[in-house]
């Protein structure tokens, strides 16, 4: 059976996070983790410093657009940390959820789309201690 691939994303909302770079690397480790421990490799890798709200959020992250069309491109899934590092916003998850492109949060690696998108909703009301 052929390996499943990953193209990994990170995300930072501010310039002092990304400076300190301890948001950057906790996320890495995290991801490191899940790949380790699945005996997988990221394909790909991007990083951005942005905030995650408002409607056009993915006109301002170019990289999570460089990553989903590698994901595409290379049938490969889209790691993250944490789903809150990819969006908070219910429109923008569920819009992700319609490019095709499959992602993976590694805190909840075995949620499926409509899982995500009740985090989603969750967190933007506060309440990720349910899932949690």
């Amino acid at each position: 059976m052929p390996s499943k691939s990953f193209v990994a994303y990170y995300r930072v909302s501010t310039q002092r996070q990304g400076a300190s770079g301890l948001g950057l690397d906790a996320q890495r480790q995290v991801v490191s983790r899940y790949l380790s421990e699945r005996g997988q490799s990221a394909v790909g890798e991007f990083v951005e410093v942005e905030t995650g709200k408002g409607a056009n959020a993915l006109d301002r992250r170019p990289e999570l657009r460089k990553a989903l069309e590698l994901c595409k491109r290379s049938g490969a899934t889209l790691l993250i940390a944490k789903l809150d590092r990819l969006a908070r916003n219910v429109h923008f998850v569920s819009g992700l959820i319609e490019t095709g492109v499959d992602f993976v949060a590694a805190d909840m690696p075995n949620a499926n789309k409509v899982m995500i998108q009740m985090h989603a909703v969750m967190c933007k009301r506060g309440l990720t201690t349910l899932l949690n």
